[in-house]
């Protein structure tokens, strides 16, 4: 009988095991005490019963279990490690699975050998000796090829095998310590140098713009496309490194969010202050989560592989009842002291509060991917011809009628960002510019195929302006347009709050804050209007720029274009020597620029 197994249960550390009347696994546990654990499921009133204080998840799996076993262990230490081995092997019903076996890479040298070398690893062995940064993510392969393109090391693993200098050296990429050319301790100094920028990748960026300013001017513009690359790669990997601490310390932030059936484990590495990459894990679960089951075992199974942690604080966004037992488990396991904690002000809690976000946004756009289901309701709600699966959103940006612009942002399974235009516009007011807008679109439908729906950010006037250039060219989108709430005559744009007014052709939609299809037209604006204001600013600082230049004597439009094309942007010109300007527009005019900008 249940009952009685569950009654004598045994009162020391282990596992326990639930399975169902056919004997299939459900659920396996771990507890300090078997026996006050498995009782806490149930209420002894006549009849077991799951206890009310139990999710809709467990609840739903206590009203399968039949049977139940047990397996005692010597400590909470043994129980943990355990209870993972058995999840991953037999992977029951009820449990949560974190599908995210991979291991992380990092960048390692070890410097007890006379010419170190720098390279990738996902193990980490010998941390005496090693250096190891990291973890990397996506960003492991550019950090490393930018090391090589700036500094001259040793880049081969055979490479002082040989007695013959390679490739390398004969391209200045190396000092052939296989010929003895360089002595260790000049080769040691080049590689604290390139630990020093490896630490600190700004060092590392700005070093790789003095490389492509060189072979630009070399001429060597297949050389500066590479660094440029290298660099972009770098940049787009390290998105947050903008974000940095005052102190120079080491965190691994972790912040879950989760709906019904969906989760997502969002990882931070901050290493010396800065955030050096990201990581995530998207879970499945039709019966739900728990977020303390969630914290626990994302921590296990992040921390478990390894055989040191690199940082000692571990933030969490939020508590868990587990907590105290985690910290103890990975303090053991370190050999040396790891805190858990919710950080509840300043820098370390806005940390997890980016975590928190970044995980908002994953599940926001596995909502949006899953694009079937979500499609037909959009089609369904909005009354649309076709569920769409390509998505126009158009916004325009100005100032006082100045530096007009118009933007054309792209959703299909996600923002299409290679797909995104922009329109340099010519009217002040902004139903013309919708107009002029819209139309070079519709010109453009020869080479960039029509979309299954348009959304405008405005009211039913643009949506009527749309219809009637449409039709003009005998053309036929669905149309949406999405006019933001006003409060005192103005624009109201918070998220979550705001009570925006959607209209198709035929009638407005005045949807629940919370309404995941309002929240996905708001996003989708939001993503223009951003799109439109970043080149509206851009473009009042060109001709700011544009117009200070042709105050210069000699200096006029042309010549700024031809400024421009060989720079590539006012930064670059502004930044400029004497002797650089002199290449494009002679003596006397770089003379006068120069004096220009001394002003």
């Amino acid at each position: 009988m249940l009952s009685q197994k569950l009654k004598n249960a045994p009162e020391f550390a282990g596992i326990y095991q639930f399975f169902n009347a056919s004997g299939m696994l459900l659920y396996v546990g771990k507890a300090k005490n078997i026996k006050n654990r498995v009782k806490s499921y149930f209420r002894f009133s006549g009849t077991l019963a799951p206890s009310p204080t139990l999710s809709l998840r467990i609840t739903k799996m206590i009203l399968e279990v039949s049977d139940v076993e047990f397996i005692v262990v010597q400590s909470e230490h043994d129980a943990l490690i355990l209870e993972n081995s058995l999840i991953k092997q037999l992977k029951p019903k009820y449990n949560i699975l974190l599908r995210d076996d991979k291991t992380y890479p990092y960048i390692a040298i070890n410097l007890a050998e006379r010419f170190a070398r720098f390279e990738i690893t996902r193990k980490i062995v010998d941390t005496k000796h090693t250096r190891y940064f990291g973890p990397l993510s996506g960003s492991a392969k550019a950090l490393l090829e930018a090391l090589y393109l700036v500094f001259p090391l040793v880049q081969k693993k055979g490479c002082l095998k040989g007695k013959k200098a390679c490739l390398f050296f004969q391209i200045g990429r190396c000092l052939a310590p296989c010929e003895g050319r360089i002595a260790e301790q000049d080769y040691r100094e080049i590689v604290e140098k390139a630990l020093s920028a490896l630490s600190d990748q700004r060092k590392l960026l700005a070093l790789l713009d003095e490389r492509m300013q060189e072979a630009s001017l070399k001429l060597n513009f297949e050389e500066a496309a590479h660094l440029r690359d290298t660099r972009i790669a770098i940049q787009n990997a390290l998105h947050v490194t903008h974000v940095e601490l005052k102190k120079l310390e080491d965190y691994d932030v972790f912040a879950i969010e989760a709906t019904e059936k969906t989760a997502v484990v969002m990882r931070l590495f901050i290493r010396h202050g800065k955030i050096v990459s990201t990581s995530h894990s998207l879970l499945h679960n039709i019966y739900g989560f728990e977020k303390d089951e969630l914290y626990q075992r994302a921590l296990f199974e992040f921390y478990y592989p390894m055989n040191q942690s690199f940082a000692t604080r571990v933030l969490t966004a939020e508590a868990f009842s587990e907590q105290a037992e985690m910290e103890r488990f990975l303090s053991e396991k370190f050999q040396q002291k790891i805190e858990i904690f919710v950080p509840q002000k300043g820098e370390k809690q806005a940390l997890t509060t980016m975590a928190r976000h970044n995980a908002q946004e994953i599940l926001l756009q596995n909502l949006s991917k899953n694009q079937s289901s979500f499609a037909e309701q959009l089609q369904n709600l909005f009354d649309l011809a076709t569920p769409p699966r390509r998505i126009e959103i158009f916004d325009n940006s100005h100032h006082g009628g100045s530096a007009p612009v118009g933007a054309m942002v792209v959703w299909e399974d996600g923002f299409a960002k290679n797909a995104y235009r922009r329109y340099a516009l010519c009217h002040s007011d902004e139903y013309a510019q919708m107009h002029e807008m819209l139309t070079r679109r519709i010109e453009d439908f020869a080479h960039e195929p029509a979309p299954d729906l348009w959304v405008l950010d405005g009211g039913e006037t643009l949506l009527k302006l749309a219809r009637s250039l449409l039709e003009k060219h005998r053309m036929s989108i669905d149309l949406l347009a999405i006019a933001k709430e006003k409060r005192d005559a103005k624009a109201y744009r918070a998220k979550g709050n705001a009570h925006d007014t959607v209209y198709n052709l035929k009638q407005a939609f005045v949807l629940p804050a919370h309404d995941k299809r309002l929240q996905f037209i708001q996003r989708l604006r939001d993503e223009a209007h951003r799109f439109a204001i970043t080149y509206h600013r851009s473009k009042k600082r060109k001709n700011d720029l544009s117009l200070e230049l042709q105050n210069i004597e000699g200096i006029g439009q042309a010549t700024i274009q031809k400024l421009l094309n060989y720079f590539g942007s006012f930064e670059a010109l502004y930044a400029a020597t004497q002797e650089e300007l002199e290449v494009t527009v002679g003596k006397k005019n770089a003379t006068n620029i120069i004096n220009f900008l001394k002003k």
